[in-house]
C-alpha cells in the first residue's frame, strides 16, 4: 500500500504542480497582454497627439496657400484680360491710321459729307405716335432745365 499511496500522492502532487504551473503561465500571459495593451494604448495616444498637432500646425498655412492660389489665378485672369484689351487697342490704333477708316467713321457717327455730296434727312413717320420722354422740358424756361441738369449731375 505504501507504493500505491506514493504513486497516488505523486500523481496528485503532479497534477497540483501542473495546475499551478498552468495558472502561473496564464497569469504571466495575461500580465504581458495587459502590459502590451497599455503600451499600445500609449503609443496610439502619442500618435494621435502627433497627428492632431500636425493638423493644427498645418491648417493655417494650408488655408493661406489655397487663398493665395485663388488670388494668383484671379490676377492671372485679369492680366490676360488686360493683355487682350491692349491688343484690341493696338488694332484700333492701327485702323485709325487709315484715312479711309477715319472718313467712314466721320460719315457714320458725325454725319459728315464729302464735297459735292448732298445730304438728306429722313423723317420717321411713326415718330409722332411714339411718346417723348422729355416732354416736360419744353414747357419750362431754359434756365430751369439748366439747373435741373446741374442738380441731376450732382446726384450721380
Amino acid at each position: 500500500m505504501a507504493v500505491k499511496d506514493r504513486d497516488r500522492f505523486s500523481t496528485a502532487t503532479r497534477i497540483r504542480l501542473l495546475g499551478e504551473q498552468t495558472a502561473a503561465r496564464v497569469y504571466r500571459s495575461q500580465t504581458r497582454r495587459q502590459a502590451r495593451r497599455s503600451r499600445l494604448t500609449g503609443r496610439a495616444a502619442f500618435l494621435a497627439l502627433v497627428v492632431c498637432s500636425l493638423v493644427v500646425a498645418l491648417a493655417y498655412p494650408m488655408r493661406q496657400y489655397v487663398s493665395q492660389q485663388g488670388e494668383i489665378d484671379d490676377q492671372q485672369r485679369r492680366s490676360a484680360e488686360a493683355a487682350q484689351r491692349v491688343e484690341e487697342l493696338r488694332d484700333e490704333k492701327a485702323r485709325l491710321q487709315d484715312p479711309a477708316y477715319v472718313r467712314r467713321l466721320a460719315r457714320e457717327h458725325l454725319h459728315y459729307l464729302m464735297p459735292g455730296e448732298t445730304g438728306f434727312t429722313v423723317n420717321d413717320p411713326d415718330a409722332e405716335h411714339r411718346p417723348r420722354t422729355d416732354q416736360g422740358a419744353t414747357d419750362r424756361p431754359w434756365y430751369d432745365n439748366l439747373w435741373d441738369g446741374v442738380d441731376s449731375a450732382d446726384r450721380h
